[in-house]
């Protein structure tokens, strides 16, 4: 069972292969092997899984289906989910439980899946490499030739992306704010899509910065994920920023073709220091597309070098404004002190770690009198002229392809010691949340050290399903077969 796609999974509930339950205490079993030395969930939810499959199968016995009848998936821990504990990855929320359901995960379960638990992730979503989770880190399955030490698997969606690529769930649920999906779906060897900003409800997700989250899937398969996608998308009143359009056949996009598409490289993505393995799998996947009867054409995208600068003002501005309701009066965890702002401080002192507080700083400084014209002010003006870029860019290509990171997975340890070295994991990924637009990553090959690169496909605004077509041109000439070491069921 560990072997099928999601969407083989949905097809063999449906012929009565197998049940639900059957898929359903495989993956639990495979958590309860490799989850102590993954650390992909923070919170397992067996007894929760065993209803929904019950549930899923009896269902199935009638001849309903949803679209994800039966079809264990991971939750990241940034979906509040009713009864069942959301920490966010912080001490903070350690201990709150929801009285509601997300929207996003409301419409999975309206869909028949199963939820198998809570997955791991950089606290408050803030990180690349699911390090500053307070629940420990997240180790990837994925280890280089000849060397055991633990690589990270991206962020902050790394516990959902390592559960997929481990074999511990079919899909689960993840957020992106400056890459978290793509990343580590590219250094941990799935797919992973962030939508266009308003498709998918950001109703009862933690929020980071709230202009540029947006959820998505990370799954094995382009397909799986527009499956996925599909689910969770549609218009919600209780989000403002809501997108009131219909949600198209995402699953049907994937076996479009590419004929005749015009397919763009920005030559800004390029540079120096860029590793050659990167730019030969890149020059691959064009070469790829290309051959399947798309046009490559070279275009510009001028104020992307100013991306990740930008980025790195305004996300933690909006971050300093959404952290601030974790005060200990209201819900989250409480250290007490001799009056209200001892209380304040003290909390947040024992609650948030030393990554949040960083970004929290930073961001309260450039919104503070006298700096907010030169830093927020400013970085606003830049954002729209990056999504003027795109804009421009998209009236002459249908797509346009680049590499998802700078490089492969690193090893817990590498790169830690300089925040900047590790906010440059973004580079490639944060344009697309500065200007809303759909962004997947597609596994295309391995590197000299064995492993995972991804390709990045991003898209026009609302068309998520050229990306799906470009991505399953992609995964169809990569034939990317390639296993973690470690997998679900089978040990190390």
């Amino acid at each position: 069972m560990f072997d099928l796609t999601l969407a083989g999974a949905r097809a063999g509930l449906r012929k009565g292969e197998f049940s639900s339950r059957d898929l359903t205490e495989a993956f639990l079993g495979a958590i309860e092997t490799l989850n102590p030395v993954l650390n992909a969930f923070i919170t397992v939810t067996p007894e929760l899984a065993l209803r929904h499959a019950a549930s899923a199968d009896a269902a199935l016995a009638r001849g309903e289906h949803g679209l994800l009848t039966g079809i264990p998936l991971a939750i990241k821990d940034l979906f509040c989910t009713q009864g069942v504990r959301t920490t966010a990855g912080s001490k903070i929320l350690e201990h709150f439980i929801p009285p509601y359901e997300s929207t996003v995960s409301a419409n999975l379960l309206r869909d028949g899946a199963v939820f198998l638990g809570k997955a791991n992730l950089d606290e408050f979503a803030m990180g690349s490499s699911n390090i500053t989770s307070a629940f420990g880190p997240v180790v990837s399955p994925w280890t280089r030739n000849g060397d055991n030490r633990p690589l990270v698997p991206g962020g902050s969606s790394g516990g959902s992306a390592a559960a997929v690529a481990a074999r511990l769930a079919l899909g689960a649920t993840a957020t992106d704010t400056g890459g978290s999906i793509r990343q580590p779906a590219s250094f941990c060897g799935i797919t992973g899509i962030k939508p266009t900003y308003g498709r998918c409800s950001r109703w009862g997700i933690v929020a980071f910065a709230s202009s540029l989250d947006q959820a998505g899937p990370v799954a094995r398969t382009v397909e799986d994920c527009a499956i996925m996608l599909q689910s969770m998308s549609g218009f919600d009143p209780k989000d403002s920023t809501s997108a009131d359009l219909p949600v198209p056949d995402f699953a049907a996009a994937c076996r479009r073709g590419v004929k005749g598409l015009r397919i763009g490289v920005p030559r800004e993505y390029r540079s120096d220091d860029m590793p050659p393995e990167i730019e030969t799998m890149w020059q691959q996947g064009l070469a790829w597309l290309r051959e399947q009867g798309a046009e490559i054409v070279d275009v510009s995208l001028p104020h992307t070098k100013y991306g990740l600068a930008t980025y790195y003002i305004v996300a933690p501005a909006e971050a300093s404004s959404n952290l601030a309701r974790y005060d200990g009066v209201r819900f989250s965890s409480r250290t007490d002190g001799a009056d209200l702002n001892e209380l304040y401080e003290n909390t947040r002192a024992a609650g948030f770690g030393s990554e949040v507080k960083r970004r929290i700083m930073i961001g309260t400084y450039v919104l503070s009198a006298g700096y907010y014209d030169a830093y927020y002010l400013r970085a606003q003006k830049i954002r729209a002229l990056i999504l003027k870029d795109f804009t421009d860019v998209f009236r002459t290509v249908d797509a346009l392809v680049t590499p998802t990171a700078p490089s492969a997975a690193f090893a817990q340890g590498e790169r830690m010691d300089d925040p900047l070295k590790m906010y440059f994991n973004d580079v490639f990924t944060v344009p697309a949340n500065m200007s809303g637009i759909p962004g997947m990553s597609v596994p295309a090959g391995l590197d000299a050290q064995g492993l995972p690169l991804g390709l990045q496909v991003l898209g026009r605004p609302f068309d998520e399903e050229t990306v799906f077509a470009v991505g399953a041109a992609i995964e169809r000439a990569a034939g990317f077969t390639a296993l973690p070491g470690m997998r679900a069921g089978g040990g190390a």
